[in-house]
């Protein structure tokens, strides 16, 4: 992630110079886009009162418009008045003059170099999820188990729509200037949440939808506890979420101009915490299906199989036998490809309710298998996820510091077990066992949930930073 920073902020100080560098080198004029029908463009008059702040040039008639060039002399503000001179009516444009000579139309927010700001504003949106897109697919194996996937696969598409959004912004501006000012302009860059959120509504109804579906299918074959309800929840909340945005955004809205700002703050800032949280879901859920999907190359010297809750009789059920057949296949697969024999390393501690560790019972099943017992070294000590992977790696490390390691477990388990094993100091790839499509989505959810809590201070920190970004754009930027 510290990487990617820093390449962000690269690119923002670089799109700055471009911007300075353009200002300095090609804008030592500015244009006014004066609407007069065409018919009343040969009688066109223009004055100002201020000819000192600046000097009209020749107009330019246009369709609909004449095309004006100001040149500024000096720092103050200059009122152009413009009209046909039929009856004497007159209209004014009131224009600034910075101490650097740019020139601002205070009546369409235009100002000296305009196009170049947001050219750079695109580009700057586009190398953003370029940058994260790079580090996502650029991350393999072990490196890919890291909070900073997440926020590249989530966040990467929120900067590229974006930026797609900035493009045609751009040039649309550029095209037309007389009839897209920077005032339209400035409402896309602050709202570019509310832009994200509404683009991607659908998609958003379409997941809940399929997470309901899911969840009850789960409830009609499991029995109902608040673990079972989670996927059934988060759609609910989706759906209320998009909803309260659609009824925010599509609301007319009357008041002055302060209360217009305070509403628009209110409305990006509510789309921000929306699209934050739907980003984090939608990063979450990409790496899931990206770590659930992991094929290993076949070089290694120890399988982990993580434990779970096993039948009175030490059976297995089909969740923790699946894990068990996972390992079993890419064991065979290995031997079958290389002639490697990867040691397993069963991990699991013995549970309240437990006849025995859980590593016990996936050693006895692997030993029903065919196993030979040398190639099995139970871990029966461990009570959690970070656990397994902790006293896994001090067996492995007695062995052979410098093994290669992959572990086994559900296939949506196997991102955040990743990140534990990250945290726990081993370097492992994941492989997943399939589960019932009706199981997968609502234990998802909750290995989501799990990902969110452990760093909900990081996560608050960075929602407060968006909320603040977006909500001065949008009070500056009205």
């Amino acid at each position: 992630m510290r990487k990617a920073a820093k390449q962000i902020i690269l690119c923002a100080v670089g799109l700055v110079l471009f911007c300075i560098v353009c200002r300095a080198a090609f804008f030592n004029q500015f244009h006014i886009y004066v609407p007069v029908p065409a018919e009343r463009q040969e009688n066109i008059q223009l004055r100002t009162e201020q000819p000192e702040v600046l000097r009209i040039g020749e107009a330019e008639k246009h369709d609909g418009f004449v095309k004006v060039p100001v040149y500024p002399d000096r720092p103050g503000e200059a009122d152009l008045m413009y009209g046909s001179g039929a009856d004497g009516a007159e209209s004014l444009v009131v224009l600034r003059v910075d101490r650097f000579h740019t020139v601002y139309d205070m009546n369409t927010g235009n100002f000296t170099g305009d196009t170049a700001v947001l050219i750079a504003v695109t580009l700057f949106w586009l190398l953003v999820s370029a940058i994260m897109m790079w580090h996502f697919f650029r991350a393999k194996g072990a490196l890919f188990y890291d909070y900073g996937s997440i926020y590249y696969a989530g966040f990467s598409l929120f900067a590229l729509a974006s930026g797609l959004v900035m493009l045609s912004v751009t040039v649309t501006h550029f095209a037309h200037p007389e009839t897209y000012s920077m005032y339209s302009a400035y409402s896309a860059i602050s709202g570019a949440s509310t832009r994200y959120m509404l683009m991607t509504m659908p998609l958003m109804l379409l997941f809940a939808g399929a997470m309901a579906v899911s969840n009850i299918a789960l409830l009609r074959h499991e029995r109902p506890r608040i673990q079972n309800l989670l996927g059934l929840l988060v759609s609910v909340m989706l759906v209320i979420g998009e909803a309260l945005g659609w009824f925010l955004f599509s609301r007319d809205f009357m008041g002055s101009e302060m209360e217009a700002r305070i509403n628009s703050t209110l409305e990006n800032t509510y789309a921000t915490v929306f699209v934050y949280f739907q980003c984090m879901l939608t990063g979450a859920v990409i790496c899931g299906i990206k770590a659930a999907r992991n094929r290993p190359a076949p070089d290694k010297d120890f399988i982990i199989i993580h434990g779970c809750w096993f039948r009175p009789d030490g059976t297995l059920p089909p969740l923790l036998r699946g894990r068990a057949d996972r390992a079993l296949e890419f064991w065979h697969a290995q031997k079958e490809k290389t002639g490697r024999e990867a040691r397993f390393i069963p991990s699991g501690g013995q549970g309240g309710n437990e006849p025995m560790a859980e590593a016990e019972a996936i050693r006895q099943y692997l030993l029903s298998r065919g196993m030979e017992d040398r190639l099995i070294l139970p871990e029966d000590q461990s009570m959690n996820t970070y656990e397994n992977m902790d006293f896994s790696r001090k067996i492995i490390e007695e062995e052979n510091p410098e093994s290669q390691v992959v572990f086994a477990t559900s296939s949506y388990h196997v991102f955040r077990s990743g990140l534990w094993a990250r945290q726990a100091g081993l370097t492992a790839e994941g492989i997943g066992s399939k589960t019932k499509w009706w199981f997968w989505p609502n234990a998802f959810m909750r290995e989501t949930v799990g990902l969110m809590q452990k760093r909900w201070k990081q996560e608050l920190l960075f929602l407060v930073t968006l909320i603040a970004f977006f909500g001065t754009l949008s009070m500056v930027l009205w």
